[in-house]
């Protein structure tokens, strides 16, 4: 109980810090000097008070204290040691210490890093963020303490849920945070440079690198989340356009919009609207996130909570932060026409980028109305919808094909006024590009017209950021890089989705299905006993059109605390494709259902989201480098 108790009054003590530095913060303000020193001291308190307060979070779930509630709910003493700890933010409570953990870290990171800025800038960031600070910590203290004790304590926990116990998940949670928290910086930052008339070029230099923080970290968690769900869930994709998978992508589509803007606003002192309001929705959407999680308003197998209380808390405090940067916005801000330093050119590089931010403004906003129509539609008429792919894919399609085009000439364009050079060299690029989908569009038998553009114009983006990284003189190697990833990544995309193909039948011991290319034998079953669940391992041999046979064991596991059965793939994979084989078990029968899938340039999705990310830390480091 000891690690219990020191955490929940470390947590309190925090809180009680903000006070402070919520006060020193207000009266520091326009005052001649330096930064009062009180506010960096009493800011490490902070960070110390919950730094102690999850660690000892962490160390009731590796002792297995079941006295706290939280450890109760979510562990059990056969649970292996690395997802105890993971069990720490596997929940709702623990989830939310964490991210006020990132938040208290980050924030006295400003505070070391911004020296060079303006005293009044800082403290007015300090103290916007220390008003989010404070309500998540009231949020955790009242709703979601993680230190709840039960008397008597329990002499075992509920445990885990299973599909949660995965390694990829386990760090999933807290690198999508460091994206969610490193957007509440941009916002504070951005409102106090409104406040100040600081919205500059400097300025955007500036802030630019917590953009890419936030940008890089939230790619990579949006990655890891899909990796999980393609080889966790059985259903062998990567995105369903699931609501919480959408409330995650939202702030990146924000995110990648604003730095565009940022690069516009820093090189011509254009944009400051869009950069302020983006900064502003970044950080909106990214707690409208938290809100759908944690108000068990959404249905998902990525969500921890089901209590409205911690929804309306967090639907008020979120209302509170929007209408006070609204006001910020529209009392402060002297840019509200965006008087610019020249006008914008067709034919130029920041129209290029402006054109491009509309279309992805529109893509956020179809994502945005098919993750929350639902819910309205609910709330008014009680009627219960779900929206798919289907919606999405006729939405955004159509628009995917001028961004990409738009995206493959922008770049070789300069500043303010441009001409478009080398276009004898882009028309062969766009004609090679649209007989190679015209030849893959008419052996698949598919719709010709909109797959031949769209995939002629992934092609394209693709030819063209391949050449330009490879032949161009232009230095820009992040920008260079991070195109490349993104034209891998839609290309990799659509092939997959063109050429996968799957077998879904079922099958008993000792029993052959074909289909005439693929055979699949189910040599045997055997039962495997592990250290917190029991396992059924199917042995098959699949042969293929080329008489090649690989041999697959995709599992079911029977998990003990609580008890739950899930089903683990087989996934081989190689350069080119993956083949992935998952098995259940059909009621009352002698037979598995099996799901058998051929899911071509599965690695180059994965490696392209990598790429894109390298691109990000590689500018991190060049403009840590010019600093």
């Amino acid at each position: 109980m000891l690690p219990s108790i020191i955490g929940k009054y470390s947590l309190i003590f925090g809180l009680i810090i903000s006070f402070p530095i919520l006060y020193y913060s207000t009266t520091d303000f326009k005052k001649i000097g330096t930064i009062n020193s009180k506010i960096f001291s009493f800011s490490f308190l902070q960070l110390l008070f919950v730094l102690i307060s999850f660690i000892s979070l962490i160390i009731s779930f590796v002792i297995s204290d079941f006295s706290n509630e939280t450890v109760f709910n979510n562990s059990h003493t056969t649970k292996p040691l690395f997802y105890k700890i993971a069990g720490t933010w596997g929940n709702h409570e623990g989830s939310l210490l964490l991210w006020l953990l990132v938040l208290t870290l980050f924030i006295f990171i400003f505070i070391i890093t911004s020296q060079k800025q303006s005293k009044n800038y800082r403290v007015l960031t300090i103290l916007f963020q220390q008003i989010i600070i404070l309500g998540f910590f009231v949020f955790v203290v009242q709703t979601s303490n993680p230190f709840t004790e039960i008397f008597p304590p329990p002499k075992e926990g509920l445990g885990l849920n299973p599909i949660l116990q995965d390694p990829a998940l386990a760090i999933h949670p807290p690198i999508l945070y460091l994206g969610y928290v490193g957007a509440s910086i941009i916002f504070s930052s951005a409102l106090s440079a409104t406040i100040t008339n600081n919205i500059s070029s400097t300025w955007a230099a500036h802030i630019k690198k917590w953009t890419y923080v936030s940008w890089v970290f939230l790619s990579l968690g949006i990655l890891l989340g899909s990796i999980w769900a393609y080889y966790e869930l059985g259903w062998g994709g990567f995105w369903f356009w699931d609501p919480v998978e959408n409330v995650s992508l939202m702030p990146w589509l924000a995110l990648t919009t604003l730095i565009h803007c940022l690069i516009v606003l820093e090189k011509r002192s254009q944009l400051k609207s869009w950069v302020i309001i983006l900064s502003i929705a970044t950080f909106t959407l990214s707690m409208s996130g938290t809100f759908l999680v944690r108000s068990g308003i959404l249905n998902s197998v990525h969500t921890f909570a089901n209590d409205p209380e911690r929804g309306l808390y967090i639907l008020t405090f979120l209302f509170v932060l929007i209408l006070l940067s609204l006001i910020i916005f529209f009392f402060f801000n002297s840019n509200k026409k965006d008087k610019v330093a020249g006008k914008f050119f067709l034919v130029s590089k920041d129209t290029g980028i402006l054109i491009n931010n509309w279309f992805m403004m529109y893509f956020l906003s179809v994502v945005l109305i098919g993750t929350v129509y639902p819910i309205f539609l609910d709330v008014i008429s009680s009627e219960k919808i779900s929206v798919g792919p289907p919606f999405y894919h006729k939405l955004i399609v159509p628009f995917l094909i001028p961004f990409l085009i738009i995206m493959a000439i922008a770049p070789r364009l300069t500043w303010i006024k441009s001409v478009i050079v080398e276009k004898k060299q882009l028309i062969i690029y766009l004609l090679i590009s649209i007989f190679l989908s015209i030849a893959i569009v008419v052996k698949l038998e598919t719709n010709f017209l909109v797959n031949t553009i769209l995939l002629g114009s992934s092609f394209y983006l693709f030819f063209i950021t391949v050449k330009d990284f490879f032949i161009s003189k232009t230095r820009n190697y992040s920008q260079k890089i991070s195109h490349l990833g993104f034209s891998l990544l839609i290309l990799s995309i659509l092939l997959n989705n063109f050429f996968s193909s799957e077998i879904i039948t079922n099958i008993k011991i000792d029993e052959v299905y074909s289909d005439g290319k693929t055979k699949i034998f189910l040599e045997k079953v055997e039962k495997q006993k592990r250290e917190n669940y029991d396992s059924i391992v199917g042995h098959f041999q699949i042969t293929d059109q080329n008489q090649k046979v690989e041999f697959f064991k995709p599992e079911l596991r029977i998990y003990n605390q609580p008890i739950t059965v899930t089903s683990e793939a087989d996934i081989k994979t190689n350069f080119f494709y993956d083949k992935f084989l998952v098995i259940n078990v059909v009621q009352n029968q002698n037979y598995f259902n099996l799901r058998y899938q051929e899911k071509p340039f599965m690695m180059w999705i994965w490696f392209s989201v990598i790429l894109i990310s390298f691109g990000g830390i590689l500018n991190l480091v060049i403009l840590r480098n010019e600093k």
